[in-house]
Formats: C-alpha cells, sequence, structure tokens
C-alpha cells in the first residue's frame, strides 16, 4: 500500500530504512530493530522523516518531508489497504479540498470520507446520482428503493445546487462532512484488519475512564510492548483487559476463562494464539475436539494440545462405532478395501473394538483418540522443558 524511505531527523547521516506499509506481522520486530539502528521508531513520538514514499494514493505526497509515527503511518496504511475504488477516489478527493497535510487529518478522514460524493465522470450521472443518495445514507439503501431512484435527476440537482470543488480526483460535494476526530493523536480506534483468534481492550487501572488502546492476538513481541505504551501501562500490576471479540473456537474459549484475562496473562494467551493460527483449519477442528476429550484449563494447556495435535488421531464429522468401523475399513487406507464383500463386513464390531483399544471417544466434531505415550493429564501439565528433552531423546557420553 505505501512504501516508505525512512530517515532521522536529528542525525541524517545514520543512514535511511526502507519499510512497507502496512508492515507484515512477521517483518514487525525486524522493522522496529532497523528502526532503532538509527534511533527512531518510538512508540509515541514521530520521530521519523518520511525522505521518500510509493503509493497508489498521490495526495499522500504531501508527506514527503514530514516527522510521522511508524504505528500511525502502519495504521493509515491498514484503512486505505480496505478502500475500493470508489472509497480511494472520495478519501484523495476530500484530502485534496482539505488541504491536509497531517497524518493524524488523514487517518480521521477514513472514517468518514464514505459521506462525500466524488463525480469524476459526467457521461455516468446515473451512476453517481446513485452513489450521492448512497453516501447521505451511510453508504447503502435499501435495494427496493435503490432500484426506483433517478439517479441522473439526483445527480442534476447536486450540480445545480452548488457547492462542488473541483479535484485531480474529480469534483467533490461534502454533503456537511466534518472531520471528526476519532483518533485523538495516541490511541487508535478499533480497526479489525486480519482475522484474529483474541481482540482485547489495553487500559491501564491508573488511569480510570482512559480511552483503550486495541491488541490484536497473536502479535509479535514489539507489537505488545508498543500497544501497552500507548495504553500508559507501565508494569503488569497496571494492565487492564477487556474482551472486544472472540474468534477461538467455542471449547478453545470455555477452556481460557476469558472472564478473566488477566490472571490467563498477556503472554501466554499470545503463546496460545501463536499456536493456534499456525494451524490449517481442519487442524484447528483437530484442536477443539481434542480439547473436548482433555478438557484443558487455561491458555498454557491449550497451547500443549495445540504443540502436540501429532499424538491425536481424529476423523472429523464420525458420530458411531459403526461409522467408525466403516470409515476404517474403506477410506482408512489400512485395508484393501471389495465393494463385492459389503455384506460380510462387520463395521460396529470392528469400530467397537478400536474405540475400546484406543480409548477414543464421539463428541459433537467427530472421533477423536489419543496415543501419546504420556496421560492426557501429564501432558496438559508437562513442562516445556521436560517436553523438549523427551522429543530430543537420551544422549550419549556423561558419566556411567
Amino acid at each position: 500500500m505505501i512504501k516508505a524511505v525512512l530517515s532521522n531527523p536529528r542525525c541524517p547521516g545514520y543512514g535511511l530504512v526502507t519499510v512497507p506499509f502496512p508492515i507484515p506481522d512477521q517483518e514487525y520486530d525486524q522493522m522496529m530493530e532497523l528502526l532503532s539502528g538509527l534511533e527512531i521508531g518510538d512508540a509515541l513520538e514521530r520521530d521519523c522523516q518520511v525522505n521518500e514514499q510509493d503509493s497508489w494514493y498521490d495526495v499522500l505526497g504531501v508527506l514527503e518531508g514530514m516527522a510521522v509515527n511508524v504505528d500511525e503511518l502502519d495504521y493509515l496504511a491498514k484503512r486505505l489497504d480496505s478502500f475500493c475504488d470508489d472509497e480511494a477516489e472520495q478519501f484523495q478527493a476530500m484530502a485534496h479540498k482539505l488541504g491536509l497535510t497531517d497524518i493524524r487529518d488523514f487517518i480521521n478522514l477514513t472514517f468518514c470520507c464514505e459521506r462525500v460524493t466524488v463525480i469524476s465522470d459526467f457521461s455516468k450521472l446515473e451512476e453517481a446520482g446513485r452513489n450521492y443518495r448512497m453516501s447521505l445514507n451511510g453508504g447503502s439503501m435499501p435495494m427496493d428503493e435503490l432500484k426506483a431512484l433517478d439517479g441522473r435527476k439526483e445527480a442534476l440537482r447536486l450540480i445545480a445546487a452548488g457547492g462542488g470543488t473541483v479535484t485531480p480526483y474529480g469534483v467533490v460535494y461534502d454533503n456537511g462532512m466534518e472531520l471528526e476526530q476519532l483518533y485523538d493523536g495516541r490511541h487508535f480506534p478499533a480497526y479489525f484488519y486480519d482475522a484474529s483468534p483474541l481482540a482485547l481492550a489495553v487500559t491501564s487501572k491508573r488511569e480510570p475512564g482512559g480511552k483503550p488502546e486495541y491488541l490484536f492476538l497473536p502479535a509479535s513481541e514489539q507489537k505488545i510492548q508498543r500497544t501497552l505504551l500507548r495504553a500508559g501501562v507501565r508494569e503488569d500490576p497496571d494492565l487492564q483487559l477487556r474482551l472486544e471479540c472472540d474468534e477461538l473456537p467455542e471449547q478453545i474459549s470455555f477452556a481460557v476463562d476469558l472472564e478473566h484475562l488477566e490472571q490467563a496473562g498477556l503472554t501466554v494467551l499470545n503463546q496460545m494464539c501463536w499456536a493456534i493460527k499456525a494451524l490449517c483449519p481442519p487442524e484447528q477442528k483437530k484442536l477443539e475436539a481434542a480439547a473436548m476429550l482433555a478438557m484443558p484449563h487455561g491458555p498454557d494447556e491449550v497451547c500443549r494440545l495445540a504443540e502436540n495435535l501429532s499424538q491425536f488421531d481424529f476423523v472429523p464429522d464420525i458420530k458411531t462405532p459403526e461409522e467408525y468401523g466403516r470409515y476404517m475399513i474403506q477410506e482408512s487406507g489400512h485395508f484393501e478395501y471389495d465393494e463385492n464383500l459389503e455384506g460380510f463386513y462387520d463395521f460396529l464390531g470392528y469400530g467397537l473394538q478400536k474405540v475400546e483399544k484406543e480409548q477414543g471417544r464421539f463428541n459433537d466434531l467427530g472421533y477423536i483418540a489419543y496415543h501419546g505415550a504420556l496421560t492426557l493429564d501429564e501432558l496438559l501439565r508437562e513442562d516445556p522443558a521436560e517436553q523438549y528433552q523427551r522429543e530430543q531423546g537420551p544422549k550419549m557420553g556423561g558419566p556411567l
């Protein structure tokens, strides 16, 4: 969305860093380290000078030579990345009309620019009129009203009323839009850019009633620490968390006890979310089935389940021993199934035998069985260092 070349305005001889925005999650810590090498990239200060910027949004060219905060630029890029062509046109035209130069104003404009109307092609007045009426209705209209609307007539009425401003992006009509200060220069409004298992509102107990910062887990360690700084949290006892959005599987949410987030601990919550995000959708379904079997308590135990899924066998959508026996004989690949002998297979008997031997369980998601060397209780409570030693196996050498 934006590629910016940043430098230290106080010490330009330190060099340059090129940063892509939005910053990919897996590169965030690395980018912060590169900026730190130039003694810039503070969580709160605007200490990064934009030497060059390359963006489809050429209205942002005014940022060149300006000092910005790196997280502000990242947030703005995320907001713009979600815009369709019409919204991008509205943003650029209105930014040009208002003569915006401050990144704070650019961020706030992303939350209200959909209220304006831009006519960039006067041969398409029908479309312009429909867009005008929709902008007055918050961007949407009932389908029957939209079909009955005379868009050309609406556009001509708008043009005749005057008030349009010519910009390089078309004639813009503000429709009474005001630039609301949703972003106050420190606290970013909640914005769900990527799907995240958990979204938390972070505040400091020392600032009751203060505006929250929003943390989307999993997040890099640098992202977490910078979010805490913005929220005014200086040490763990100050931390106050509120659940904003939960996209965890139902059984996992129950195990984590999201009503007591501070007790769960931010670090282990983040580790759990990283472990879950690393799983593909079928593996996440398997994790939920394993949680129904193991009944973990707390995010640390959920994390150990996620990291040891290979020790579970899971067959989705299987609900009875007969269905399990049929699956094992027909589809598992363990047998050479002959459909001509269908009537001679004892699916139920074989299924019952397997379930008893594996001590598996059926639940709403399918059939799940554990085959690890440790008991389930031992697996859930095993120390990570002990798990590492067990996985490495015995070592040669040492005292006899």
